[in-house]
């Protein structure tokens, strides 16, 4: 392909080895070489983006991989989409395959609704259109008032089930909870597999219902109130033993969530499925964050394996944890970034994929 006469450019937002791998990828199915540009951070740890080519009149694409210092990250990005704004980019389309904050899309108490507040921002320094990948909840896309492209990563991960775990005709597909339980179904249907889901599983505070905005509504008559007032005393919630729905006996289990970041959830999981006569047990997720000793507690747990894509790096945990595979999804990438360059449907990247997926 001509570079010159494409009418687009493919630019990354930054410059870390581990973070231009994807972008590397992409490129290379796409036929173009990576936009020239500088991402760097001065001595007073400001971010400085150069943007090295004319993109008057072009279709930009900035590919931004998430890495450890998710706030940095966020300012490469932001910085170079205004760099390319002020220099006449037609449309700039953001490529940000694991979407930060995307936990944080719920009111918590007194807090706020952080992943709105970067739709805002991404709008504002000139981003068109955002392609992501699994979005942590899928109403997120209503934060935005451009388009957003939601991929699934589903297709590459129950072909690894197919392709890469022997005899995985007997294996049982688990939810780690009940509100995993929709997509785990979905992987189940398309598979022709049992479904297990385990309940009664202690929830952090971020994700458990009393920390929803509702709780700071008072719960007792209040004194000095009009005559009358009484608000119904509400009764607190008493989690129950954890157990397993479903049959895991002499099965390989295969845990399926969408973001993998602290594994002590998943952990427990996997000792709870191994009393119950799991032999083999699998863990599967769209992004592997892997945060803080991660590597260490997979190794050292009764998981088999661990099976991330590379939406986010994590080339250091996989070197202190062989149980951690990774499956490629630049060609699903590339092949979005040339659609919406071209004006064609995207509706083939979503055939047969289904709200739970």
């Amino acid at each position: 392909m001509n570079v010159g006469r494409s009418g687009y450019r493919v630019f990354c937002a930054n410059n870390i080895p581990a973070c231009t791998e994807l972008a590397n990828k992409i490129t290379e199915r796409l036929g173009v070489e990576l936009g020239k540009s500088v991402v760097f951070e001065g001595a007073n740890r400001e971010t400085t983006v150069e943007v090295k080519e004319s993109v008057r009149g072009q279709d930009i694409f900035i590919i931004q991989t998430i890495r450890r210092d998710v706030n940095t990250a966020i300012m490469e990005l932001l910085v170079m989409a205004y760099a390319l704004k002020t220099s006449c980019a037609k449309n700039i389309i953001g490529v940000i395959p694991y979407f930060p904050y995307s936990k944080q899309c719920k009111l918590r108490k007194r807090g706020s609704i952080v992943c709105k507040l970067l739709a805002s921002m991404l709008a504002k320094a000139g981003l068109t259109h955002i392609i992501t990948m699994d979005l942590h909840q899928k109403e997120i896309q209503g934060f935005f008032n451009f388009p957003v492209d939601n991929l699934r990563a589903s297709p590459f991960l129950l072909q690894y089930i197919q392709e890469e775990i022997p005899d995985f005709r007997n294996a049982v597909i688990v939810a780690k909870s009940p509100a995993a339980a929709k997509r785990a179904q979905s992987y189940a249907e398309r598979l022709r597999l049992g479904l297990a889901v385990i309940h009664g599983e202690a929830q952090s505070e971020a994700e458990s219902d009393l920390a929803d905005g509702q709780n700071s509504l008072p719960v007792f008559k209040p004194s000095g109130g009009p005559p009358g007032l009484e608000l119904p005393v509400m009764m607190a919630k008493e989690k129950p033993p954890i157990t397993v729905v479903g049959d895991v006996g002499g099965r390989i289990a295969i845990i399926i969530d969408d973001i993998i970041d602290d594994v002590e959830d998943f952990v427990a999981v996997a000792e709870i499925l191994k009393e119950r006569g799991a032999y083999k047990i699998y863990v599967m997720a769209t992004h592997g964050l892997l945060s803080a000793d991660a590597p260490r507690l997979i190794e050292e747990s009764l998981i088999d394996e661990v099976v991330v894509t590379n939406t986010v790096p994590h080339e250091v945990q996989k070197l202190q944890c062989p149980k951690i595979k990774t499956v490629d999804v630049s060609m699903i990438l590339a092949e979005a970034i040339r659609r919406i360059h071209n004006g064609e449907s995207m509706a083939y990247l979503f055939r047969n994929i289904t709200v739970d997926d």
